[in-house]
């Protein structure tokens, strides 16, 4: 009898739908999100949380980045943070605050991800055209991996050093 391949497995498991009780789905929606994208949002929240993603963690870091976006001004400079090591300041760097999304993003069920991704493309082309890249950056990781490009952006006070 033929087995099937890890990867028909895998999309299958995807496609299952995944369970949401009633009441996460009478919650008011996250912004611009469905509300069975939102209940699911919330259940991986909730199921794996880590570094980045903690429950609330998706409304509060797609208010903080919209937040960012509408700032007054053609183009725009991250902000850095006061320090990196805390917890809470860290995410006055926006290039954190989209990383904590892009986390979050992994965690999602395929459907759910598909929108929070559609949603997170029409916000990455606003900030990709409101912000300068910054072509001499070299960031990388503590391992030596290369940043994201939302890392490699102009900052309002040189980091080149770090």
């Amino acid at each position: 009898m033929p087995r099937r391949r890890p990867g028909a497995l895998r999309a299958a498991r995807d496609l299952e739908p995944h369970r949401i009780a009633s009441w996460q789905r009478d919650l008011p929606p996250i912004d611009r999100l469905s509300r069975t994208t939102s209940a699911l949002v919330r259940n991986a929240e909730a199921a794996r949380p880590g570094y980045h993603v903690h429950p609330g963690s998706v409304r509060t870091n797609l208010a903080r980045y919209r937040a960012f976006l509408r700032l007054p001004g053609e183009k725009l400079r991250l902000p850095t943070s006061g320090c990196l090591s805390c917890p809470g300041c860290q995410y006055d760097d926006i290039a954190y605050v989209r990383d904590a999304l892009q986390d979050a993003l992994m965690l999602l069920p395929l459907p759910a991800r598909t929108e929070l991704r559609r949603l997170l493309d029409t916000l990455d082309t606003r900030f990709r055209r409101r912000t300068i890249p910054d072509r001499w950056s070299s960031r990388t990781d503590w391992l030596g991996e290369s940043l994201p490009w939302w890392h490699r952006r102009v900052y309002t006070d040189v980091r080149g050093a770090e």
